[in-house]
């Protein structure tokens, strides 16, 4: 990460917000973007070229595309160029050494690996500057005339590093007439501390688990029980990661006066891989759909042309999230689901009782994060075979662990459901005001003490 997460929640965001808010309205973008880009150059200074030179290609290549919208041929061809440049700009960093170790395979070919550390969020920017420009040429969105102002839209530090991926005709009106108001600011608070709670009290306490399922086959012990124990671990901390992270930036965004759009809907609440899919981060989901489907055909032209698309979509879904066999497998597990739920099992879902179609849809995404989880595609047959009944069926250990984490997987399993937020509506107003403040400085003391007394603990998906 680019802060050590001590050194965020007690220094760079409350000056952050402090300087924010004491700026005049008509500076508060530029703060923004000096506070993004200070943030974001942390680690690696030299990452700032990189971010402003991406801000320079796209804000000229949205003028352009709107200057010459008359012209589609030449309007095309800028919205091309802009495209081009941000694919070109994520491969380089991201997929040219994975390009580089298989090409080099073939005899005569020796192409270079260049070691080149992965500039932190660069999935998310560049696909949030492809998709404005494309808006552009679509009319969906105005061009931005004011480079400041785009530059705060790119580099907005809230949900730089790990989403969600934020359309710029979604807060375009934002970025030039928001208001800040004494209420979003607390809302926003709220679920910041929500968010954090859920990432540092929820993710990181199941997280052992996992560890210890990996160690478990790396000396053979693996059992079934184990392994299945290690996927549910797995998934409870990845989506408590990464939907707190996205919990955190949602509410950063509030109090700096933004609304982004939700990120996750209770995924594991889904009934069909279908439905999980409209859950689970909703902002990579939608873009694929918005920005490469629908442009494809989607579902028009026939069977073979949907089936063709929707193996195309989640290619590039799974290698988006890193330069690894595993990903690409794991878009293609999904697909294959996908069309199965799309042409095989729709009836067969429609005559199963709902407790069914809930279990087989977490037996699906359990074994996907598996496969997510583990690149060494061996070792993620071998743990996956062993899961579905290739090793002992349980051990001491196993029991050990379910005693041990009965409680936590207890909370875990609840907090994914809706039930502690229909209660806390049904609390009555008065109730909800005192208990706020309570909960939420109690959240961030708990989350200061486990932060102080355990080693750091990044956020997963930092690293896509």
């Amino acid at each position: 990460m680019v802060f050590s997460s001590l050194t965020f929640l007690f220094f760079y965001l409350p000056v952050t917000l402090l300087v924010y808010f004491l700026a005049p309205l008509k500076w508060r973008n530029l703060v923004l973007l000096l506070v993004s880009l200070f943030f974001y150059g942390w680690g690696e200074p030299v990452y700032i070229a990189i971010m402003v030179l991406s801000i320079l290609i796209d804000y000229t290549h949205g003028l352009l595309v709107e200057k010459y919208r008359a012209n589609d041929r030449l309007a095309r061809w800028f919205v091309g160029e802009s495209v081009a440049f941000n694919l070109l700009l994520l491969g380089f960093f991201k997929y040219w050494d994975f390009f580089a170790v298989n090409l080099s395979r073939i005899p005569g070919l020796d192409i270079p690996v260049l070691g080149l550390p992965l500039p932190i969020g660069i999935s998310f920017f560049t696909f949030q500057t492809m998709s404005y420009t494309i808006d552009v040429y679509r009319k969906d969105a105005p061009a931005q005339r004011n480079m400041v102002t785009f530059g705060a839209f790119v580099t907005m530090f809230p949900q730089l590093i790990a989403g969600p991926i934020v359309k710029y005709k979604t807060v375009a009106a934002a970025l030039d007439h928001r208001v800040n108001t004494w209420e979003d600011f607390a809302l926003g608070a709220r679920r910041f501390c929500v968010g954090l709670a859920k990432k540092v009290l929820l993710a990181n306490a199941i997280g052992a688990l996992w560890d210890a399922s990996l160690a478990a086959q790396g000396t053979g012990d693996l059992t079934v029980l184990g392994g299945w124990l290690g996927l549910v671990a797995y998934s409870f901390q990845i989506y408590f990661d990464f939907s707190g992270y996205s919990d955190m930036a949602i509410g950063m965004g509030r109090m700096l006066g933004f609304r982004f759009d939700e990120n996750f809907l209770y995924p594991y609440l889904a009934d069909s891989v279908t439905d999980f899919w409209r859950r689970w981060h909703v902002s990579l989901t939608s873009w694929f759909r918005e920005y490469l489907y629908i442009p494809l055909g989607g579902n028009r032209g026939g069977t073979a042309k949907t089936v063709r698309n929707i193996l195309i979509v989640w290619l590039c879904t799974g290698f988006w999230h890193g330069a690894s066999w595993n990903f690409l497998l794991w878009g293609l597990y999904f697909a294959a689901w996908l069309l199965l739920e799309k042409y095989a099992l729709k009836k067969v879902l429609g005559r199963t009782p709902g407790w069914g179609k809930h279990l087989y849809t977490l037996i699906v995404a359990a074994v996907g994060w598996g496969i997510f989880a583990i690149d060494d595609l061996g070792r993620c047959g071998a743990y996956l075979r062993i899961c579905f009944g290739g090793g002992a069926v349980w051990s001491g250990l196993d029991l050990f662990h379910l005693r041990s984490y009965a409680v936590t997987l207890a909370v875990l399993a609840v907090a994914s459901t809706t039930l502690g937020r229909d209660l806390w509506r049904r609390l009555p107003e008065r109730a909800e005001k005192v208990l706020t403040p309570v909960l939420m400085l109690m959240s961030l003391l708990l989350c200061t003490a486990y932060l102080v007394d355990g080693s750091y603990n990044p956020f997963l998906y930092f690293r896509f």
